[in-house]
This record gives structure tokens, C-alpha cells and sequence, in this order.
């Protein structure tokens, strides 16, 4: 029994499971790190200040004594996939990861609206590098970065384009709500009907108007020069959503960005089938963040 166990652990360490050209997978994503009794891995609760109000946030705690990179995960509208078995995945590659919910969602106090919700990115990221906050999570201010799915992929844009300390950006099938403010009004009043769960002090009128309202302002293609410098990793999917990023892809070149990956992969926009796959992708991008220079 014991043989075949080694035969096993040996095939999963050795066999890349995302096709031909693809990456072996991170062992990060199926081992468990070393044990630190001293600096366990953990989680914590988080009470962070934002628009006069304490969002709800988790911090994944990597194992050891730190202080760790960090990175900042936003979901999106609603949020119904928060990305948190790629938050384990991040705090067993020895980074930190912190989720956390927007103003009036999913519990935050608040009203949700979409003006908001890169305000409170920044919030999370100023929290972060507060010295007694760092101090107490083992956050190193100097190495966080920020990733985001859907309509959280519009926040980390919005907000990396406004943090010039930030390592990088990536974005998961991330959609550009300034683009989405152009559709019909009905479309959009429909579509926002179908989002509106988990949400207070909102409905699909409002928020299809605060959209319609903000179409230039919410485009975060204006943000390509301030991201051009930055790392960049640009996902996509089978959700018509990628000439969204395509355009942005595109955008960054044009100002001089060389360090963009952009890929896409043939799944569905939640990313239900390839989440290994996900994970992988992310921690590859990670690992580039921690060489010296990057």
C-alpha cells in the first residue's frame, strides 16, 4: 500500500493537468504548508472603515511569521462566487488573502451603489497598511496587489489605476461597467433585476440609472497609462465579456505595458469547470510579483 501511495503522490507531482503547453500545477493547490505552531495560519474577522460605515472583510492569514504579501480579492454583482477556495489556495502559497464586502452587500452596512464599491477597495487597502493593522496581520505594505471577478474585476482596475504602490492587478472575466451603462435601458433594468439579491437600499432602477448616469466616468479604460507600469494578468472566459478586457489588453500596450498576460479560457463566467485551472493561473502571476524587480 505504502508503494503505491509514493507511485501516486509522485504521478501528481509530476504530471501537468492543464494540457500540453500548460504549467504544472502549483503545489500550493493540493499541499498544506509546513506547520509553524508559533505562526499558524489563521483567519480574521475584519471591521473595515469606509463611507462612515464598517464593511465586513476575512483575512487569510498565511503560516509563518511574516510579514506576507498580501492580496486584495473583490467579488462582483452580487457577488454569488467570492473566489474564497482561491483565497486558500493564495494563503497556502504563503501570500495573504483578503475578501470583503461592498457597502450594502451581503451584510456590510450601507447602501450599495457602484460609486461605492472602489471607494471601499481603497478603504480595504488603506486598513492594510495602517502600521498597527499590518503589524497585527503580518501584511507587508510594500508587496500587496488586487484581483478581482466580474464586476469586482471593474473595481480592481478602477482602484489600481488610482494606487501607484500597488505590485499588480488581475482581473477574472472582469466586465467594464462603464461599457455595461451603455446597454438599453431595459436590458439593463433587467439584467440588474437578476443581480439585486443580497444588496441593500438599492433596486434594479437605481442601479440601472446610477450606470446609465456614469457611463464615461465608470470606463476603466481611462486608467490604461497608470496601469501600463504595472503587472498586469487579464483572464477571460466564454461570457461575452472579453472584448471588454481585450480592449483594455489593448490599451495598456498602447501605452507602453509589456508586463500583461492576457489568456482566456473556455469556461463559463463563473469559472465553474476550471477552477484548478483558475487557481493555477493566479499563483503563476503571483510568483512573478515576488521576483526582485517585478
Amino acid at each position: 500500500m505504502r508503494t503505491i501511495t509514493l507511485l501516486l503522490a509522485s504521478a501528481v507531482l509530476t504530471t501537468p493537468a492543464l494540457g500540453r503547453d500548460s504549467p504544472a500545477i502549483p503545489a500550493a493547490i493540493y499541499t498544506d504548508p509546513a506547520s509553524d505552531s508559533e505562526h499558524p495560519a489563521r483567519m480574521e474577522t475584519l471591521h473595515i472603515p469606509s463611507g462612515g460605515v464598517n464593511i465586513n472583510g476575512i483575512a487569510y492569514i498565511a503560516a509563518g511569521p511574516g510579514p506576507h504579501p498580501t492580496l486584495v480579492i473583490c467579488h462582483g454583482w452580487p457577488g454569488n462566487e467570492k473566489n474564497l477556495d482561491l483565497a486558500q489556495a493564495v494563503r497556502r502559497a504563503g501570500w495573504n488573502a483578503v475578501t470583503f464586502n461592498y457597502r450594502g452587500s451581503w451584510g456590510s452596512p450601507g447602501s450599495f451603489r457602484f460609486a461605492n464599491n472602489p471607494q471601499d477597495a481603497a478603504a480595504v487597502l488603506a486598513y492594510l497598511r495602517d502600521p498597527a493593522n499590518a503589524s497585527a496581520l503580518g501584511v507587508d505594505p510594500k508587496r500587496m496587489a488586487i484581483v478581482g471577478h466580474s464586476m469586482g474585476g471593474w473595481v480592481a482596475a478602477m482602484t489600481a489605476g488610482q494606487d501607484g504602490d500597488l505590485l499588480g492587478m488581475g482581473l477574472i472575466s472582469a466586465a467594464n461597467m462603464g461599457w455595461v451603462g451603455r446597454l438599453e435601458p431595459d436590458d439593463l433594468a433587467q439584467r440588474s433585476a437578476g443581480n439585486a439579491e443580497t444588496l441593500a437600499d438599492t433596486t434594479p432602477e437605481l442601479m440601472a440609472a446610477e450606470l446609465i448616469a456614469n457611463q464615461e466616468a465608470f470606463d476603466f479604460l481611462q486608467f490604461a497609462p497608470q496601469l501600463a507600469p504595472k503587472s498586469n494578468l487579464i483572464l477571460s472566459s466564454d461570457d461575452d465579456l472579453a472584448f471588454m478586457t481585450d480592449a483594455l489588453v489593448e490599451a495598456i500596450r498602447k501605452q507602453g505595458g509589456t508586463r500583461v498576460a492576457s489568456i482566456h479560457e473556455a469556461t463559463d463566467h463563473s469559472w465553474s469547470g476550471k477552477r484548478i485551472t483558475l487557481q493555477t493561473h493566479v499563483l503563476r502571476w503571483l510568483e512573478t510579483l515576488e521576483t526582485p524587480g517585478n
